[in-house]
């Protein structure tokens, strides 16, 4: 019997994925992961980045802002920030959220100015990373 995961990707707007696979990657704090069916419990961090879920000859991609990953034997759970399918990404949107970003930084206030537009910058560079991956396999 072939083994699979089940997976749920979620975020505070709702469910954006729940499903089987065989595989699945994120950008854990730690670096990028890969868990397979009966993978050790887990508990990490999520940076911005791709989600990837893979059953059988399907890949679905999907951009996470952060969050948590809860990974169980059969069970992969992300509870991220924000989600959305990849398909559904505004790389226009993206491009004017690291310019807002960039120029927060270039007139910051204060450190918590800093961090802050910091944190939007990465957020909008991963989506753009993100973009330009999904362009290049087309």
């Amino acid at each position: 019997m072939e083994m699979e995961l089940n997976v749920d990707i979620v975020s505070a707007e709702g469910e954006i994925y729940s499903g089987m696979a065989d595989m699945v990657f994120a950008s854990a704090e730690m670096g990028e992961v890969g868990i397979a069916p009966r993978h050790a419990p887990l508990l990490t961090r999520l940076k911005a980045g791709e989600v990837r879920v893979k059953h059988g000859g399907d890949e679905q991609s999907f951009f996470v802002s952060g969050g948590v990953l809860e990974v169980q034997p059969y069970q992969v759970t992300v509870m991220a920030d924000t989600a959305a399918r990849a398909a559904d990404l505004d790389e226009a949107a993206a491009l004017e959220a690291k310019k807002r970003a960039e120029e927060a930084i270039a007139q910051q206030h204060s450190d918590v100015d800093l961090a802050l537009a910091q944190a939007e910058l990465a957020e909008a560079a991963a989506r753009l990373h993100l973009l330009q991956k999904l362009k290049s396999k087309r």
